[in-house]
């Protein structure tokens, strides 16, 4: 039973290395794209504004959900270990 929680633990904890990977792509894919368009300061700018309103709003919450569940589970699997190990 405590192998089965450990391993349990541990694929979460892989699921949410690989959830933040993906977010961190998403956030550099996005700054590629907009290198790539060149614009003006002035657009710069206002995509900076408007970046930092959605990635609060986005990236933060996705982030947050990830770790949320990994901390419960590897919440779970300690109480586990602790009463049948």
């Amino acid at each position: 039973m405590t192998l089965y929680m450990i391993i349990a633990g541990v694929i979460v904890s892989i699921a949410a290395l690989v959830g933040t990977f993906l977010v961190g792509k998403d956030v550099t894919r996005q700054m590629k794209q907009y290198e790539e368009e060149g614009d003006t300061a002035a657009n710069e700018l206002a995509r900076s504004l408007e970046y930092e309103k959605t990635s609060l709003k986005v990236n933060i919450k996705r982030l947050t959900w990830i770790y949320v569940a990994l901390m419960l589970v590897v919440l779970f699997v300690s109480i586990g270990i602790a009463y049948y190990g």
